[in-house]
């Protein structure tokens, strides 16, 4: 399967510029021949631990816990970083991969060999939330419910409807 930046394709979504399958095959491929550049409490992780072994190393904290928010964004601060945070309004740069239940990563910029840049009000809901808890400089990963995510409808060809997604973040840069 041909990898895109799910990212870019979100922003399209967000805004209602993509209506339709067709609109969103379309995007695809424009994406695809362009090469494009998501109180608390602490559970234990099972189905999303990470294999990965991040640049920088990995905060003690962050070995093997999850924590939940009052909207259900489980995360796991994998190394927490030590420069500027973002809000929701700030632009960032970041790695990532993204990866269903079954284990299928659908999108990664590590693949691509470049990180993305995108307004973190720009994508889903889950990252918006999920990065504003780490600092430049810091990784984290996400297990992002549905309605955080893509939500009924998923995304056609690539992420299924009603879909569990899982991410790994890097925040490389807040603009």
């Amino acid at each position: 399967m041909n990898r895109i930046s799910l990212l870019s394709l979100l922003s399209l979504l967000c805004l209602g510029c993509v209506t339709g399958p067709e609109e969103v095959a379309a995007e695809k491929d424009k994406l695809n021949s362009s090469n494009p550049i998501p109180v608390v409490q602490s559970e234990s992780s099972t189905e999303t631990d990470s294999e990965i072994m991040p640049v920088g190393g990995t905060d003690e904290a962050g070995k093997g816990k999850f924590q939940k928010t009052n909207n259900g964004l489980k995360y796991r601060i994998i190394r927490q970083g030590t420069g500027k945070r973002p809000t929701a309004k700030s632009t960032v740069v970041c790695n990532y991969r993204g990866w269903l239940n079954s284990g299928t990563e659908f999108d990664s910029s590590y693949d691509r060999g470049e990180p993305t840049e995108f307004p973190l009000n720009g994508v889903i809901a889950g990252w918006t939330e999920g990065l504003q808890l780490i600092n430049e400089g810091g990784k984290i990963e996400l297990d992002v419910p549905s309605r955080l995510g893509y939500g009924e409808r998923g995304m056609p060809g690539v992420i299924p409807p009603n879909a569990q997604l899982h991410f790994e973040v890097e925040l490389i840069k807040v603009k």
